[in-house]
């Protein structure tokens, strides 16, 4: 901080919610405080965003570097996401999501009913489970 050549607003904002006070450091002096803090917290938000989508949505890398091409593969995603939720839903299922995924990538081609197979994964599951 000392060796930054322009003048700095520390700005001290008390989330009520987490009772927990940040400090932001910028060198706007045209806006507001809170429009600062607002900005700051916005972005943990999309960060945040993006860390689910990660953990969730199983997207490796982005295809495309176009913000159409970026939006695209997100909904995509999501979509599916919400798809196997739905199914898991419809089947009464006890699997997880991530498992129900790794069923349908394993046979997307393959002619079998989807609640055959988690069924009987679920079966394969409960008996392993007892097992050990």
């Amino acid at each position: 901080m000392r060796d930054y050549p322009l003048p700095l607003r520390r700005i001290r904002c008390h989330d009520v919610q987490t009772s927990k006070t940040f400090n932001f450091l910028t060198n706007n002096f045209a806006i507001p405080a809170q429009t600062v803090a607002d900005l700051y917290r916005y972005r943990r938000q999309v960060g945040l965003f993006f860390k689910w989508i990660k953990q969730h949505l199983r997207i490796k890398s982005f295809f495309g570097t176009s913000e159409n091409a970026v939006k695209s593969q997100i909904w995509i995603a999501i979509s599916v996401y919400i798809l196997v939720a739905i199914i898991k839903n419809r089947l009464d299922s006890n699997s997880d999501l991530y498992t129900i995924l790794q069923i349908l990538s394993l046979i997307s081609l393959e002619n079998t009913l989807l609640v055959l197979l988690v069924t009987r994964m679920e079966s394969i599951s409960d008996t392993a489970y007892t097992h050990n």
